[in-house]
């Protein structure tokens, strides 16, 4: 429990850092990531986060959202096999959280934003 409040105490910190910078608050705290953290998964805010990390989150999150969707849509009345759902969607997904990544890390390092492990909360 303590480390909970630990990683609480630390990433409301991070988010106040964050938010002196000039990086939008829609960037830095996501959607997604705030689903994660109000469900109590300790995960870093994006731009602290490494570039695998970032990938693989924020590309299973939309491979997921966007093969449901488009299942819902469109595929499932297409008749579209199973495999071409599920692959369709882990492409989309890996394109999408390469992007993603690679877009983070170059916003991080323009912001001089520091990583996790770095990070003081003092």
């Amino acid at each position: 429990m303590t480390q909970l409040r630990e990683f609480d105490g630390r990433l409301a910190k991070a988010l106040a850092w964050l938010e002196e910078s000039d990086i939008r608050r829609s960037t830095y705290a996501p959607p997604m990531f705030r689903l994660l953290w109000k469900a109590g998964v300790r995960i870093p805010p994006p731009h602290m986060n490494g570039f695998v990390v970032n990938a693989f989150v924020m590309g299973g999150f939309f491979a997921t959202a966007w093969g449901l969707i488009m299942w819902l849509a469109l595929w499932s009345w297409q008749g579209k096999p199973f495999v071409a759902v599920v692959a369709a969607s882990l492409s989309a997904g890996a394109l999408f959280g390469l992007i993603m990544a690679a877009y983070l890390v170059a916003q991080a390092r323009h912001y001089q934003v520091p990583r996790w492990l770095t990070f003081t909360a003092d």
